[in-house]
């Protein structure tokens, strides 16, 4: 399919829209006119602000659905849960993983032989490329992202290309995260927290937050982190500074908000995955304290990243907005992983240094209006969107023929050997390697009828992926990809009585379509269009002021390409169907609840000459529980007590379901204490997560087709206190 050409890009539109639309709304202003803008929670670019949150203040009422902007609960056609900041502040979390560990959709897992984050939703991969800032991807360090920085973590749960491009690391199937940045609230702030853990990792964090000018209609919002010392896994250190920055302004018709941020992670001797070689079982896991790394691996990151956004009032039922992104990252790590060899838990490892340096540029433009054709009332929204990223990367590697002997359970430290076996570019000064170009538009109508008990969204998105990839060494261009799809959606909401919608949507994912690559082919070098990824769900919701449930059934079908006859194509399929039950909310005075059960069946449906058809898929769980409980006890004023289980059923390491991890639950206890000293608000909070400090592998994989194992999280107890200055 072709794209039309456009005159400016995406970045050059959004650029003339918020310097146009700001010099026509900056007449002078009478301070006495302009009403008090009033920020409950936090002030973005849009005219209603985030919505609010719901009873007990863990989740909120809705969240941003990408150009649809942000929608009510009640009025999505989709499964979404929204997590806010009083949740990520009171459980102590550390990073966006740790707010996940509350959704008994997501499960956490790790790169590939790497530490990023990486999320399984419904069954299928979300690696942390694939996370929004604030409805742009690309913008955040890769690995890690604390949770510092974050108002808000947003979850939909399935397809999401429609809502918002294609993902450029190829998520998108199972479910889609935004994260919101933190905006200045009403109040001031000025907020020290100090703390502590087990292992004598120390924690210092300062926020502040005002708002200003007339009217308060500007706000500033500043956070500044430092993490340094042990972890709780033996020998393995952490240290982490993070800068922000959030600006906000709310004008007559003008609304903008900016971020700038930077985000420096190191980790020394960081425990690696383990593969298991081929015909062997699965390993007991060792003591969750236990470390196999050598002394001398190491990995770090640093990234500086920016947004920009505005929304403008075009009419009193229309606005326009836009967004700019850029995110500059540099990466350079020493590792070495466990690949199993006997029963014994005897391992062989290999050095590999890596070095990896990222410029991301992103950008976005829309409209919405609303308007009625008779009894029907309509909200069309259309938007434009561009990002492209350019990578410069380089390796090196020890003997792999050879490598180095150690043992799970008995680690050996070993002298670093030289990395200069096999090698890619140069490390001190790495080439370009690999470029990719993501631009779309879309067009939605969301239609209601009877005023609005029933409502219909309908909509399509064009999207472009470009992909170019170079040789390390000499800088060759030496593959390049350039296809294009169009992406439907169709969601229906009904309400037939108060407080319930029942909902049913079509939705597809897109992801890059593979190049037949292989010996003895055909067809060598033939691009295939982005892969298609389906789903249909039907689901019901209640809310009953004190207490929102949901229910969910799904089905999403993958494909996957391999070859047949000596010709490469997409032949294969994989499909993960499921249930979703979840519980929110307040439901007696003093008692918050959170949680929920996912049954999943990932089965490989179709796959080469049939071997493993009809298996389960890498690393899904059938069964993944979470239920979490907040409780004030009335005799002490200021105490809370909470407590969360997790459970996640056995799982398979390879396709064939010949290796496969146990069951695992956790049990994770706090509690935090609000008080008064010297007439200052301080809260008091203590955590122990893994209290049984139960021993388990808790995922297996998450790239595709790679089965390595990463051990469960030990015993950890953090202690913290925040005062209001």
């Amino acid at each position: 399919m072709h794209t039309p050409h456009f005159p400016l890009s995406p970045i050059a539109l959004a650029a003339l829209l918020l310097a146009g639309a700001g010099a026509h709304a900056q007449p002078p202003v009478d301070a006495e006119a302009l009403p008090t803008v009033i920020i409950s929670a936090s002030a973005d670019a849009s005219a209603q602000g985030l919505p609010r949150a719901y009873a007990g203040g863990q989740v909120a009422r809705g969240g941003r659905l990408g150009l649809l902007g942000n929608v009510d609960m009640m009025d999505t056609p989709f499964n979404t849960t929204n997590y806010t900041q009083a949740l990520i502040q009171d459980q102590q979390a550390r990073s966006v993983a740790d707010v996940l560990q509350n959704d008994p959709s997501v499960r956490v897992a790790r790169g590939f032989g790497n530490y990023q984050e990486l999320y399984v939703i419904r069954g299928f991969a979300v690696n942390s490329d694939d996370l929004a800032y604030n409805g742009l991807y690309g913008l955040l360090p890769r690995q890690f992202v604390a949770s510092e920085l974050l108002e808000r973590v947003e979850v939909l749960r399935g397809a999401s290309s429609f809502l918002n491009g294609a993902a450029p690391g190829g998520g998108g199937v199972g479910g889609a995260i935004n994260l919101l940045p933190k905006r200045a609230a009403n109040t001031p702030l000025t907020q020290l927290t100090v703390g502590v853990d087990g292992a004598g990792q120390a924690y210092a964090a300062v926020d502040v937050g005002r708002r200003f000018g007339p009217g308060n209609s500007s706000g500033l919002r500043v956070n500044a982190v430092r993490r340094s010392g042990d972890t709780p896994v033996a020998r393995e250190g952490r240290d982490l500074s993070v800068l922000a920055f959030g600006f906000d302004h709310r004008g007559r018709n003008l609304r903008v908000s900016a971020d700038i941020g930077y985000q420096d992670h190191q980790l020394e001797a960081p425990r690696p995955s383990v593969t298991v070689g081929a015909g062997l079982d699965v390993l007991a896991a060792p003591g969750a304290r236990s470390n196999w790394a050598q002394r001398w691996t190491r990995s770090s990151e640093r990234d500086t990243f920016a947004t920009l956004r505005g929304e403008v009032d075009l009419a009193k039922d229309a606005v326009a907005w836009a967004a700019l992104g850029a995110r500059s990252g540099d990466e350079a790590n020493i590792l070495a992983a466990p690949t199993i060899t006997r029963a014994n838990g005897d391992a062989f490892m290999v050095r590999f240094d890596n070095a990896r340096f990222d410029k991301v540029r992103t950008g976005e433009v829309g409209v919405r209006a609303s308007f009625a054709t008779g009894q029907v009332k309509h909200t069309v929204s259309a938007t434009l969107s561009d990002f492209a990223q350019k990578s410069r990367n380089a390796y090196a590697m020890s003997d792999f023929f050879s490598g180095f002997a150690t043992n799970l359970y008995r680690p050996v430290d070993v002298a670093a050997p030289a990395a200069d076996f096999y090698t890619g570019g140069s490390l001190a000064n790495p080439l370009l390697t690999h470029k990719s170009i993501l631009s779309s538009y879309a067009l939605a109508d969301t239609l209601s009828f009877a005023a609005g008990k029933l409502r219909v969204t309908v909509g399509a998105r064009h999207q472009r992926i470009k992909d170019f990839g170079y040789d390390y060494t000499s800088g060759a261009e030496n593959a390049r990809y350039d296809q294009s799809a169009l992406t439907p959606v169709l969601g229906v909401v009904v309400k037939p009585a108060p407080g319930v919608s029942l909902y049913a949507n079509y939705i597809e994912a897109l992801q890059q379509g593979p190049v037949a690559a292989g010996t003895n082919i055909d067809n060598a070098g033939a691009t295939f269009a982005p892969f298609t990824s389906r789903q249909k769900e039907i689901g019901v919701k209640y809310d009953a002021g004190k207490l929102g449930m949901s229910a969910a059934l799904f089905a999403t079908a993958q494909p996957s390409a391999y070859i047949v006859n000596r010709h490469f194509g997409v032949f294969g399929e994989q499909r993960n169907r499921g249930l979703e039950l979840s519980a929110f909310g307040s439901p007696l005075r003093g008692v918050r609840v959170l949680g929920g059960l996912t049954l999943l069946d990932a089965e490989q449906r179709v796959t080469a000459g049939a071997v493993n058809q009809g298996n389960d898929a890498i690393g899904v769980p059938r069964t993944q529980f979470n239920v979490g409980a907040e409780w004030d006890p009335a005799g002490v004023p200021g105490l809370t007590l909470n407590a969360r289980t997790v459970y996640t059923s056995s799982q398979f390491a390879d396709g064939a379901n010949l290796q496969k991890l146990p069951s695992w639950g956790r049990l994770d206890l706090g509690a935090s204490y609000a008080t008064r000293f010297a007439d200052r608000a301080v809260t008091l909070r203590a955590r122990i997560d893994n209290a049984t400090g139960k021993d388990h592998w808790a995922s297996a994989g998450g790239y595709p087709g790679a089965g390595y194992l990463v051990l469960g999280a030990p015993r950890s107890v953090v202690l913290s206190a925040s005062i209001d200055l």
